[in-house]
């Protein structure tokens, strides 16, 4: 038996998702008829990249079709391509170029939805610059609907015909490690307060993985802490999580665990001692260099008489 160690893992082609061989299966669609997927992770923003986009789309048109399935009602649910049909909106299209996919054969409803939840995440996946936010929704669902699907071979099964662990097939299919892949699902259970802090880059990744071991409304006080102060330290939560293991705590106390973790520095003493004061003290040809030495002396004397 080879060991699967090493081994390259191609992600899955556009095309292939898309399950189409050439865009002669596009059709165009209403876009009244098309509403988003339910709970899909990925973010639409109306930044300078959407900006650039809609220029785009007023020039040339969409240039890659859609991806929708039939919702059963006269209209489609959008699997890929959110963010060009927003384009398209404000572009003031009425109409976007689709292909329709065809799911599972199966009759039964929720193994359509997993089979389009997986379509969804593989196809939205692979695009640049994705939040950790995103990221965390797209394993999270990818894995429940993984694990739900269990029973179909092309989704659970080694190449040797054995079953490994759902973890481990999005991790080699998105090029992340199986661990990595379970830390960005952990983000799924901060509050949304903290998550955007997250996306905004305000609160460090493995903090955050962390802080997602507590219980919500202490993340919330968590939330404020950062919010008033700035910053929240490793060592702060390491601290407040083994508090908690021992018992419950308020957020006062929680305040004072984060402040007793953060070293205080003595305050700087300076004395200053004026030549008008000092020269009383020195013959008139005593230089500065002369007056230091023998205030060293002198101190050093007094010192030694303390011990």
């Amino acid at each position: 038996m080879k060991s699967r160690s090493g081994e390259k893992i191609k992600l899955t082609s556009i095309d292939e998702l898309l399950g189409v061989v050439n865009e002669e299966s596009a059709m165009e669609i209403e876009i009244n008829r098309i509403h988003a997927f339910k709970d899909h992770p990925f973010k639409v923003l109306d930044d300078e990249k959407m900006a650039d986009l809609v220029e785009s789309v007023k020039t040339y048109g969409v240039l890659t079709p859609v991806l929708l399935r039939s919702d059963g009602e006269n209209g489609y649910e959008m699997i890929s391509g959110h963010r060009r049909m927003h384009a398209a909106v404000i572009a003031g299209l009425a109409t976007i170029p689709a292909i329709v996919r065809e799911l599972s054969d199966d009759d039964v409803r929720d193994i359509e939805d997993d089979e389009a939840i997986v379509i969804m995440v593989d196809a939205n996946i692979q695009r640049e610059e994705l939040l950790p936010s995103e990221k965390a929704f797209a394993y999270r669902m990818k894995l429940e609907a993984m694990k739900r699907q269990g029973v179909r071979n092309d989704l659970t099964l080694c190449q040797n015909g054995t079953k490994y662990r759902t973890d481990v097939v999005i991790a080699e299919q998105v090029g992340e490690s199986a661990r990595n892949v379970q830390r960005y699902i952990r983000l799924t259970e901060l509050i949304p307060e903290l998550l955007d802090m997250v996306d905004a880059k305000k609160l460090n990744f493995t903090i955050a993985v962390d802080i997602s071991y507590i219980e919500k409304e202490i993340q919330k006080w968590i939330y404020e802490y950062i919010r008033d102060t700035g910053f929240v330290k490793p060592k702060q939560i390491t601290a407040l999580r083994k508090q908690l293991e021992e018992g419950s705590v308020n957020q006062g106390f929680m305040i004072s665990i984060f402040n007793s973790c953060i070293a205080v520095k003595a305050p700087e003493r300076k004395v200053v001692l004026s030549g008008k004061k000092l020269t009383k003290y020195f013959p008139e040809d005593y230089s500065e260099t002369d007056m230091e030495k023998v205030i060293e002396a002198l101190l050093e004397q007094w010192k030694r008489e303390q011990e």
